[in-house]
């Protein structure tokens, strides 16, 4: 489109502020609402693999993400006791590097960063009170009393998605999967310079993940019942019970976690909106669209991906409607399809059975999918 747009983003994520950099830097007029007073991302870590930081490199953030964490190559393939058994190097997508680990609250703050640098304004404390698209553009009013006219509404507002429920009601809610992650930030062991999976066959997986030079963070997925939640003063003890299978590098690590509230325990859902995902000039992206499992790494990939291939689609095609079903077409096989391979990861790494559908999924390994992950999207 030659004309600047107003794009309304719903939602200051990792998503949404990339798509605020990405377009304010083309000239568009961009605001964000953000329902939280500040961005208060949770104290653990993220991996950026290679698709990822091919995003950050168009947004102008690349650099920024490396300093701010931790670039790597290798995976290492552990055993219990931490003795590797074998090493997969991960692919790059064109000229990004492989990997990288960066904690959540750093990343969280050089996107806000860079989408304010690019122009774009983010409005704290702010969700959509009331929305009228007339075809034409969207009339929204914001919880915070602001009011205005836009070309484009974008819902990058999560798994628990406000926007969804407004499009769609309660047709699309989030499946618990019977599984949580269980996280914790600890001091980073010399010998973990990339990610360290420690299997112990079905019984656990734990990840070791370097995130700066000083810190990594320990993560591990258990099913739990849907209504357990750690003690206040006992979930350190709890995540010890449950990784005592394990020694070297992850007990070690586990030594160092004496405070409960530094465990960060998060249930495990998933979200497939079956609809379209827009709905006149109103779209949804990210979580709020097409929520997976972690055990691809590629939840937030699949957001910026998004983000990237949506500034790309109003760039390229002449109206806002002909560029959201471009971006649909494009984005939605890639974005399924991580998320029933990384279910059926789940599934297979904690014995659950698999549909012939996703035996077929899994013969393409986690490495396999990694190579897939870094062809142009």
């Amino acid at each position: 489109m030659a004309s600047p747009l107003r794009v309304l983003i719903h939602g200051g994520g990792i998503g949404g502020l990339t798509l605020a950099t990405l377009l304010a830097r083309r000239g568009h007029t961009v605001e964000v609402a953000e329902v939280r007073d500040e961005l208060d991302a949770l104290g653990v870590g993220i991996i950026q693999p290679s698709n990822a930081l091919h995003v950050m490199r168009e947004a102008g953030l690349l650099d920024a993400c490396l300093a701010a964490g931790f670039e790597w190559e290798i995976l290492t393939i552990a055993d219990p006791a931490g003795t590797p058994r074998a090493e997969i190097p991960q692919p790059r997508m064109g000229d990004a590097p492989p990997a990288n680990g960066i904690p959540r609250p750093a990343l969280a703050a050089l996107l806000a960063d860079g989408a304010r640098a690019a122009g774009a304004v983010i409005r704290f404390g702010a969700t959509i009170d009331a929305l009228t698209d007339d075809g034409d553009g969207v009339d929204v009013t914001l919880t915070d009393g602001s009011a205005g006219r836009w070309d484009l509404v974008v819902g990058f507002d999560g798994i628990g998605s406000p926007l969804r429920t407004r499009l769609y009601g309660d047709r699309h809610t989030p499946e618990y999967t019977g599984f949580a992650n269980w996280r914790v930030t600890v001091p980073r062991l010399p010998q973990v310079e990339g990610v360290v999976m420690c299997m112990a066959g079905q019984e656990a997986k734990a990840l070791l993940t370097p995130i700066t030079d000083e810190l990594m963070y320990l993560g591990v997925v258990f099913a739990e019942d849907e209504d357990f939640r750690p003690g206040a003063d006992t979930a350190h003890e709890e995540l010890a019970k449950r990784l005592s299978m394990f020694s070297g590098p992850v007990a070690e690590a586990l030594a160092s976690v004496t405070d409960p509230a530094s465990v960060v325990y998060t249930r495990i859902s998933q979200v497939t909106v079956e609809d379209p995902w827009h709905v006149g000039r109103v779209v949804l992206a990210g979580d709020a669209a097409h929520a997976s499992t972690p055990h691809l790494a590629q939840g937030a990939a699949m957001a910026v991906e998004d983000a990237l291939v949506l500034a790309d689609s109003l760039r390229d095609e002449d109206t806002v409607p002909a560029a959201l079903t471009a971006w649909e077409a494009r984005r939605r096989p890639r974005a399924l399809w991580v998320q029933s391979l990384s279910r059926a990861v789940l599934k297979q790494e904690t014995g659950l059975p698999t549909t012939p559908e996703e035996d077929a999924l899994l013969k393409i390994g986690i490495p396999g999918a990694a190579h897939v992950l870094v062809q142009p999207y």
